[in-house]
């Protein structure tokens, strides 16, 4: 038989591996430094990142390096539409030293949980800062673009929050911003992002200055060969309209000389007779064979209109998910080859 003090003693044990067992079934964080644990990192003092989403997590990887651990804050199958916080990211925030988001309203979720985690140090990277962006609804086309960088008049954000004209607020109907917050998938704004990256990583931590400054121009002349790349080769089908899923494109499109009509604005939302139609009649008028879908989107939304249409349906992945391999700072580069692929093919399809 127990006495008290030794009943005591054993009921704490077991309430240890509980608690234990408990914190094991916890889902992982995605850490992506390559040298030694989290643990490790902080005892030697390294920079703690909290990247959201993928694209994000990629040029943070690439401008950081070994000198920082990065960790993705959404799990990798899971967008920043789709993603519901969970109390364990309070915890990540409250021991991070820099938050990487990609703005415009995309990650939502985020403000109360940076509320939550108090912590005064953190510093928060909104990486869309400074670049030209263009409101839901409104045709980018309308919008100067030049094969060099891009000005900062016009929409740009940063002038924007100057004048008090954009606040980042939220649709009513949809939960997301004003601003089509998809500037990744332009590689050109894909740069200016990698930039702010490196400027803050740099207020961040100056003694990284060297090892940052240089990451990012090793990354960035990758982004500048890849839009090259892109360019030379859709230059001949300057004009021609693609269709995607939901509307993420427009960047990419604009910035290319293309066109892109989209079936519904953001994923959650089902597509309307009306929304069909207007596909359908795009798709005949462009002569399409082949429609753009997304490995996000679970089942064949493109499924029936493609067989009223006889055409096919590929893939153009806007980055917002991905298997392990995601963790490596070029997997943008190589998802951004595929869909050009994809794109050129289904060009070559309609042009027969």
């Amino acid at each position: 038989m127990f006495d008290a003090f030794s009943l005591k003693t054993f009921q704490s044990k077991v309430a240890l591996l509980v608690a234990i067992a408990l914190s094991s079934c916890t889902a992982p964080t995605v850490t992506t430094s390559t040298s030694g644990s989290t643990a490790e990192d902080l005892s030697e003092g390294k920079l703690q990142i909290v990247t959201t989403f993928l694209p994000m997590t990629n040029f943070t990887q690439a401008v950081a390096g070994d000198r920082a651990t990065v960790t993705q804050l959404l799990p990798l199958n899971v967008t920043p539409h789709d993603y519901q916080s969970k109390p364990q990211d309070v915890r990540r925030l409250a021991e991070a030293d820099v938050l990487v988001e990609n703005g415009l309203a995309l990650e939502s979720f985020l403000a109360e949980l940076v509320e939550n985690a108090d912590n005064p140090n953190l510093k928060v990277v909104d990486a869309s800062e400074g670049i030209v962006v263009v409101p839901f609804n409104e045709d980018p086309s309308d919008e100067e673009h030049s094969d060099e960088e891009h000005s900062d008049e016009e929409h740009s954000l940063e002038n924007e929050k100057e004048n008090g004209d954009h606040d980042n607020e939220q649709d009513d109907e949809h939960g997301h911003g004003k601003y089509d917050p998809h500037i990744w998938l332009d590689p050109k704004r894909a740069i200016q992002q990698v930039e702010n990256i490196r400027d803050a990583l740099i207020a961040a931590d100056s003694e990284g200055a060297d090892a940052y400054t240089t990451n990012a121009a090793v990354y960035i002349q990758k982004l500048k060969s890849l839009d090259s790349e892109i360019k030379a080769a859709l230059s001949s089908y300057n004009g021609q309209s693609f269709v995607t899923y939901h509307e993420f494109a427009h960047y990419f499109a604009t910035s290319y000389g293309l066109e892109v009509i989209h079936l519904v604005r953001v994923p959650e939302d089902n597509a309307t007779p009306a929304d069909v139609q207007r596909v359908i009649q795009a798709a005949k008028a462009s002569q399409l064979k082949t429609l753009l879908s997304e490995p996000q989107k679970k089942g064949s939304p493109f499924a029936a209109i493609a067989q009223d249409l006889d055409v096919q349906v590929s893939v153009f992945d806007p980055l917002e998910t991905s298997g392990p391999e995601g963790l490596n700072p070029d997997y943008y580069l190589t998802v951004m080859g595929q869909n050009l692929d994809n794109l050129k093919a289904a060009f070559s399809q309609s042009s027969l």
